[in-house]
């Protein structure tokens, strides 16, 4: 008598574990380029959203002499918030000298539903403006008034939050200052840098941070411009606003 061994075919639990973790190996190794390329896409988008702003508010200073304030969220009963508008919404000196970036008064998009301005990650952008000689850069005919060689702009941008002194900075006599957050919005992993940005907001100092970005540990994806003060002052003679 002969017998015949039943054989069984397809796999058996371990081939089938070890298909499926070269399956995942696989479809890892296809997804980050894709979420690099996104990411890449998003902060492209965000510097010319950026450099949009910052021509706005060149733009705004010709017609009106003087940049607008920033937004705020904490508004009162006569400054409202989350309205995106400038605070106040007119001449004089800001409720806050950093803020949001006011996307209705300067027409600009994107912006949230309450008309904030915002980057590619859905991120208000911050604003600063520098409230020296009492507010004239936020005052109607108060740089005008006082003439470009008496005019003192003191918003500073540094390299390093941790070595940002007088005489190493990128910039010390910045007018204003426009920056995204990043991807990573209020979350300060960056360390000191991203937390010397995000303290702007209380207030704190007049002190901004930029660099390339940076991977963990010390991510840093905050992208930060500004305007000097040269900047404003030409676009504001050719418009007749500054002599």
């Amino acid at each position: 008598m002969s017998f015949r061994k039943n054989i069984q075919s397809g796999f058996t639990l371990v081939e089938m574990a070890i298909v499926l973790v070269i399956f995942g190996l696989i479809l890892s190794a296809l997804l980050l380029p894709l979420r690099a390329q996104r990411e890449q896409a998003a902060q492209a988008q965000t510097i010319n959203t950026l450099d949009n702003a910052k021509q706005a508010l060149l733009g705004f200073a010709q017609a009106n002499g003087r940049l607008p304030c920033p937004a705020t969220n904490n508004g009162t009963a006569t400054f409202p918030d989350d309205t995106g508008n400038s605070n106040p919404n007119g001449s004089g000196i800001c409720i806050h000298q950093s803020g949001f970036l006011p996307g209705v008064t300067l027409g600009i998009s994107p912006t949230d539903p309450q008309g904030f301005a915002i980057d590619a990650w859905g991120n208000r952008i911050r604003y600063a403006v520098t409230n020296a000689n009492t507010s004239a850069f936020t005052t109607n005919n108060g740089m005008s008034d006082l003439g470009i060689t008496a005019l003192t702009p003191n918003l500073r941008v540094c390299a390093s939050a941790n070595n940002c002194t007088a005489t190493v900075n990128l910039i010390s006599t910045a007018v204003a200052v426009i920056y995204s957050i990043g991807a990573t919005g209020q979350q300060a992993v960056g360390g000191a840098d991203e937390t010397e940005n995000l303290n702007a907001i209380a207030n704190i100092d007049n002190i901004f941070v930029a660099h390339d970005i940076t991977a963990a540990p010390n991510e840093f994806d905050h992208i930060v411009t500004w305007i000097s003060p040269y900047v404003l002052y030409n676009a504001m003679i050719q418009a007749g606003q500054l002599h």
